[in-house]
């Protein structure tokens, strides 16, 4: 299979493309009213808007594979389900890390990943503790860049390692 964004040959096995970090979509089920086929996430067939019931589509006890939960996007391409991070590019470990050790007490850190309310109540509290929990954000920091804690941006994107 290949990205939508930038054309890449990815894996089966992969969920998102490796050279640009875009969720991949996957045509798991067709519907069963029409024929059409239905993505991942996708609660409602785009063609004839019935409702897909997914407890009909789960996989018995025994298969050895595991498909991803089914993508939703409209006839014209706009993606029309509640997984809206299937165009977003992931943000680097490495730039996360540097400013949580850098700016962390300012919760720019968060602010980057898009974790806006805890960068806020970072940036709160280092003013009102006059700068001692500082040290909150430069431990976020050195674990970002240690690959524990925080994994993801705030839309579920995987950190990318450069």
């Amino acid at each position: 299979m290949y990205c939508e964004n930038c054309g890449m040959v990815v894996s089966d096995n992969n969920n998102f493309c490796p050279n640009c970090g875009v969720k991949v979509k996957k045509t798991i089920l067709k519907c069963e009213n029409c024929g059409t086929d239905v993505k991942e996430y996708d609660t409602v067939c785009d063609n004839c808007g019935k409702v897909i019931e997914r407890e009909k589509y789960k996989q018995s006890e025994g298969s050895s594979t595991s498909e991803a939960p089914p993508v939703y996007t409209s006839a014209n391409g706009t993606n029309t389900s509640q997984n809206t991070n299937a165009n977003k590019k992931q943000k680097s470990k490495v730039v996360a890390g540097i400013l949580g050790v850098l700016v962390g007490p300012f919760g720019v850190h968060r602010f980057y990943l898009g974790y806006i309310g805890i960068g806020i109540v970072q940036l709160i509290l280092t003013f009102l503790t006059c700068g001692i929990s500082s040290l909150w954000g430069f431990i976020e920091g050195i674990l970002i860049l240690c690959g524990v804690g925080i994994t993801e941006d705030a839309d579920g994107v995987p950190l990318s390692d450069n």
